[in-house]
């Protein structure tokens, strides 16, 4: 029972790995998720949240067998 965690760009960077599994039984929302793998670094406000490929919403309810996917503001030009 996981959820299985992805970090894009600058946020794989940042956080050292480009994903992490989590224990399905330890979250509710895509924000216990970033809570969890980010420990003391709050979920930063322009941070793109996506559950199963779909953006969300970081209060968005999650359960076994997710993906959750964590992006960096995207900017073009």
């Amino acid at each position: 029972m996981s959820i299985q965690v992805k970090f894009f760009a600058s946020l794989r960077e940042r956080m050292e790995r480009a994903g992490d599994e989590v224990g399905a039984e330890a979250v509710t929302t895509a924000a216990d998720v970033w809570a969890h793998v980010a420990g003391d670094a709050p979920l930063p406000a322009n941070v793109l949240v996506a559950v199963n490929q779909e953006y969300v919403d970081a209060d968005h309810a999650v359960r076994d067998g997710d993906e959750v996917a964590f992006f960096p503001p995207v900017t073009g030009g």
